[in-house]
């Protein structure tokens, strides 16, 4: 394996620290929703059961959770710009290896 200068494996590892803290940060943000909801029923339950006014808070946070799962996983993740890169790596390959 070849030795990577000195600027460029830090580029990597700040690069890759970022990520683990996005992923650190969903998983937080979704335990925190995990747990907030069953206390927001009971606060609900204990209170005025009459109007179930916990479903605003479970509905909209949990959008807020899906979204930032999104930009995590999906935007950043899988389908990125380095997603982007491959494919268009791999399809300028398989022209190449058609005209061969």
């Amino acid at each position: 394996m070849k030795k990577l200068p000195d600027t460029e494996t830090n580029k990597k590892a700040y690069r890759a620290r970022k990520r683990v803290e996005e992923i650190k940060g969903f998983y937080q943000h979704l335990l925190a929703y995990c747990l907030f909801t069953p206390f927001t029923i009971f606060i609900n339950y204990k209170t005025y059961w009459d109007y179930k006014w916990f479903w605003y808070s479970v509905i909209s946070w949990g959008i807020a959770v899906a979204i930032h799962g999104f930009i995590v996983f999906v935007h950043k993740g899988k389908f990125g710009r380095k997603w982007e890169e491959r494919k268009i790596q791999e399809f300028m390959r398989k022209e190449e290896n058609k005209w061969n």
